[in-house]
């Protein structure tokens, strides 16, 4: 499976966003989607090690901007606090917990274990099935994707469609370099776990420290050629969104 950013053509109203926005500041691409968008607009935050900053921008344009957390039962406990404190910080007024639904872990996981065999199944039940109900109503959303990721987010564009929905990309052109001074400048808080060696931060089972040189994903999935969870993964044409049950 590819990534959904670059491999379909894009209508030619995200093509005309993409070109406009391209080079534009992180402030003015949230600013362009929200005003193309208003309430059909959300925005997806993993409250990982890189989520303050965009969060955080996406504050100073709207604090109502509702906000789509993945709970997906497997995640550090660190991480549940530091989404309750950041979104107290910044005022967010509309965080939404997406937790899996209890038929979908109960046909597809009903021991916990499913992740020890196989890891794109765990993903789909807890964190694909779960965003797809909740983007099902809104139009556009805002990710915290980069290029310096690596792989193919190497090619990520400002703006893209993908699944009948408009994705906004404001960091894309992001250097960890900006992000680190972005959180200095505003005194934003760390997760907690970045000091112990996480620069990318998921599910405890499938996340581990990364050794200095390595890239920024590199603790994800360590030892497999698995690089993406699935909620950026492009399906095959003409297929609707994946909604729960036995998909």
């Amino acid at each position: 499976m590819a990534l959904d950013d670059i491999r379909r053509p894009q209508p030619p109203r995200v093509q005309r966003l993409d070109a406009e926005l391209r080079h534009a500041h992180p402030i003015t691409v949230l600013e362009a989607a929200y005003e193309s968008f208003g309430d059909k607009l959300a925005l997806v935050s993993s409250f990982g090690a890189e989520s303050a900053v965009l969060l955080h921008l996406a504050a100073q344009v709207s604090r109502d901007i509702p906000v789509l957390f993945l709970d997906t039962g497997m995640l550090f406990g660190q991480t549940l606090d530091y989404r309750r404190r950041l979104a107290a910080r910044l005022g967010l007024s509309d965080v939404r917990d997406l937790r899996p639904h209890y038929h979908d872990l109960a046909t597809a996981d009903p021991q916990a274990k499913l992740w020890e065999t196989d890891t794109d199944a765990c993903c789909h039940v807890r964190k694909v099935l779960p965003l797809d109900r909740g983007l099902a109503e809104f139009d556009a959303w805002i990710t915290g994707r980069k290029r310096f990721h690596g792989g193919a987010r190497l090619s990520l564009p400002v703006v893209e469609q993908a699944d009948g929905k408009v994705k906004f990309n404001p960091l894309a052109n992001w250097a960890k370099a900006e992000l680190d001074a972005y959180m200095a400048e505003h005194d934003l808080p760390a997760h907690p776990l970045v000091e112990q060696g996480f620069p990318s931060i998921g599910c405890w089972p499938c996340t581990q420290p990364a050794d200095d040189g390595d890239g920024v994903r590199a603790g994800r999935w360590k030892g497999s050629d698995k690089t993406e969870c699935g909620i950026h993964l492009a399906r095959a044409p003409g297929t609707a969104p994946n909604v729960g049950g036995d998909i």
